[in-house]
């Protein structure tokens, strides 16, 4: 009866952090550059359940599989390109960003699918690479990030809407003297002036080619623990990515989709509980009733 409750439990926190990644997702559906989050779930192992006593004859004494519980195993950022919402402000930028991977056996282009992936006839997995801008946290980490929704400080440093610095090719904090309206920034990130169109800078744009290894270090940033594995490398001349100056990638969250799954996390949490009901109401019988027998 114990291991009722014990199931019902872990459901219950199972669907309690999948109703709190959905709600993350809800709150950040007008975040320029944010990525929806999904949680993956996992059952325990399943128990082989036979007969100990009983039934001597026969010779199957297997009664069947007895699964023994749920976790909430881990929680994924779908690394898809967002919709792009033109603003016509100088200081706001978007990453289109469609890289394109060959299939070695064939040489023609990989087909992704919606959550930038493609699983391949030998179950081999290859994730779709994507385009970042490069910032630098507020304790001076590497992090990455789709919004770029950018402003200039006093001191002429180009700063991301959380006021990290944004970092340029060289791996330097950007600096602008004046306005930023007195810059051009080309489909590649360059940065020239208008008055003579000397070139001053350009944008850092990084290229993570397993984006599943990123993990969300706050303000809007993502991190990477080790950059080896994950094949982060500077932006190159066949890469399909464009740098678009007055418009913002919009998130990818599906806030329909995202009330779906908030109601069926609330229902499922409801379910659960009413079997921890229905289990104490036994053990109190049991307790209380049956032991007076």
């Amino acid at each position: 009866m114990l291991r009722g409750l014990y199931t019902a439990a872990s459901g219950m926190i199972t669907q309690q952090r999948r109703h709190d990644t959905v709600t993350q997702n809800i709150a950040n559906v007008n975040t320029p550059g944010y990525k929806q989050v999904e949680s993956i779930e996992r059952s325990f192992p399943e128990m082989l359940i036979s007969l100990n006593n009983g039934d001597q004859g026969s010779s199957n004494r297997n009664i069947g599989r007895l699964n023994t519980g749920v976790l909430a195993e881990e929680s994924i950022s779908m690394n898809v390109q967002g919709d792009m919402r033109q603003t016509n402000s100088a200081d706001d930028f978007a990453l289109v960003s469609e890289i394109n991977l060959a299939d070695p056996a064939t040489q023609q282009n990989i087909p992704f699918d919606a959550s930038g992936k493609y699983v391949a006839e030998d179950g081999t997995v290859t994730y779709r690479p994507q385009a970042f801008f490069t910032a630098t946290s507020k304790t001076g980490e590497t992090g990455y990030t789709r919004d770029g929704n950018f402003q200039l400080n006093a001191a002429g440093q180009l700063l991301t809407s959380t006021g990290n610095q944004v970092l340029g090719a060289t791996g330097n904090p950007i600096t602008l003297r004046g306005s930023i309206d007195d810059y051009n920034f080309d489909s590649r990130g360059n940065i020239t002036t208008k008055i003579n169109g000397a070139t001053v800078g350009r944008l850092g744009i990084s290229v993570v080619n397993l984006p599943g290894q990123m993990t969300r270090a706050g303000d809007g940033l993502f991190r990477v623990t080790d950059p080896a594995t994950a094949g982060v490398r500077q932006l190159q001349a066949g890469d399909n990515v464009e740098v678009r100056q007055g418009y913002l990638e919009g998130s990818t969250v599906d806030a329909a989709a995202s009330m779906v799954d908030l109601t069926a996390a609330l229902r499922a949490y409801e379910a659960n509980q009413k079997i921890v009901q229905f289990y104490d109401k036994s053990l109190d019988k049991t307790v209380n009733d049956v032991g007076r027998v």
